[in-house]
This record gives structure tokens, C-alpha cells and sequence, in this order.
């Protein structure tokens, strides 16, 4: 049984109320929301917090959390959130729209590294391996990164949405890699739907 949509108005007000603009008066936003691949009403999530804190923020732009999938041209952008040819260069000139490349070591920061032992730990003995943990390094251009995006049963994490938009989100290779051979070995059958799994842990 499905449950009812919620008037675009519900919505709307939910997100103001959620997103106090003295929280964000002053400060540098970025938007982590997902690509192509997911589906979520972006356009009115994006249209609300933009209407609602753009003259509060310093700033206001948006990372898309590809993984290691394919880059976006920023018509396409355009479209996931969605903004028209014409307001783009009118309405919404000032916001940055950035693919993650999560495969150009340039345009990361290393945060730290997982021990050996660590990774044997989370992946309860199936991998051990030092692991470097980097991320996107836009996130020190920021004072707030703010996760706009669905949560869906996921076949590698269990559940996608939340911290999954950073790792691996907009995580570089090597923990990319880790995470996703992790679920691998778990299999899929065990880990999509399961909200506590070892890759999430990671």
C-alpha cells in the first residue's frame, strides 16, 4: 500500500521550519545532493531552500555526489534541480553546480586512514588493508554541508542517504573502492535493506 504524497505547501513549510535562516545567516552552503541515478523531488527541494535561505547565506552552491559515475554537463545539472536555460543566467547565476571527481587526486583532501586493523574490525575479518580516507576537498570552501537527497533500500550499504552522500559519495578512490568491495564480499542478498552493516559502519 502506497502512502499519499504531500502537498507541495506541506513540503514547503516542513523544510522552512526544519532550516532556521539565523542557523545560516552569513555563512558559505553547499548542497550535497545525488545525480541522475536516484529519484527524489529535487527540483522542489532545491526551489524551497534556495527561496528560503539564498539571501541569508554568503553563498549557496551545489555538489553533485556521483561516486564513480559519469560527470553531468551543467544543462544537465540544471535540469535535476530544476532550473531553466534562461534562469540560469538570470536566476541562479551565482550558484556554482560541481560534479564530484572523485578520480582527479587534485581535487581531494586525505582525512586520515583507516588501519589494518580497523578495516578487519569493520568487515568483521573479511578485509584487511590500510585504507587512505579522502573527500572532496570543496568541503573546506564551506561552513555547512547540507545533504538534499533520498533514502532507498541500497544493494552495497543496506540503506543509501545520509552519510553515504559523503562516502562515498564524494569520497576519492580508495575508500570508494574498499567500500564497495566490502558489500561485494557481504553479497547483496544479505546487505540491501539491512540498516546496520558493516559498510556503513565504514
Amino acid at each position: 500500500m502506497s502512502l499519499p504524497a504531500l502537498p507541495v505547501g506541506e513540503v514547503r513549510e516542513k523544510i522552512r521550519a526544519y532550516l532556521r535562516p539565523d542557523d545560516y545567516r552569513g555563512k558559505r552552503l553547499l548542497l550535497i545532493v545525488p545525480d541522475g541515478t536516484r529519484t527524489a523531488p529535487l527540483p522542489l527541494l532545491f526551489d524551497t531552500i534556495f527561496q528560503h535561505l539564498s539571501r541569508e547565506v554568503q553563498r549557496l552552491d551545489v555538489l553533485f555526489a556521483l561516486g564513480t559515475h559519469p560527470p553531468m554537463s551543467d544543462a544537465q545539472m540544471c535540469q535535476l534541480l530544476g532550473i531553466g536555460p534562461h534562469e540560469r543566467q538570470r536566476l541562479f547565476y551565482q550558484v556554482g553546480l560541481f560534479n564530484h571527481e572523485w578520480d582527479q587526486p587534485e581535487y581531494l583532501t586525505q582525512l586520515g586512514t583507516l588501519t589494518r586493523r580497523e578495516t578487519e574490525e569493520l568487515s568483521n575479518g573479511l578485509m584487511s588493508e590500510e585504507v587512505p580516507v579522502s573527500i572532496n576537498a570543496r568541503i573546506h570552501d564551506y561552513d555547512v554541508l547540507l545533504v538534499v537527497g533520498p533514502v532507498f533500500p541500497h544493494e552495497v550499504v543496506g540503506f543509501s542517504g545520509g552519510n553515504k552522500y559523503f562516502f562515498p559519495g564524494i569520497a576519492g578512490a580508495e575508500i570508494l573502492n574498499f567500500f564497495h568491495w566490502l558489500g561485494a564480499m557481504i553479497t547483496n542478498a544479505s546487505i540491501i535493506g539491512v540498516k546496520h552493516t558493516p559498510v556503513r559502519k565504514v
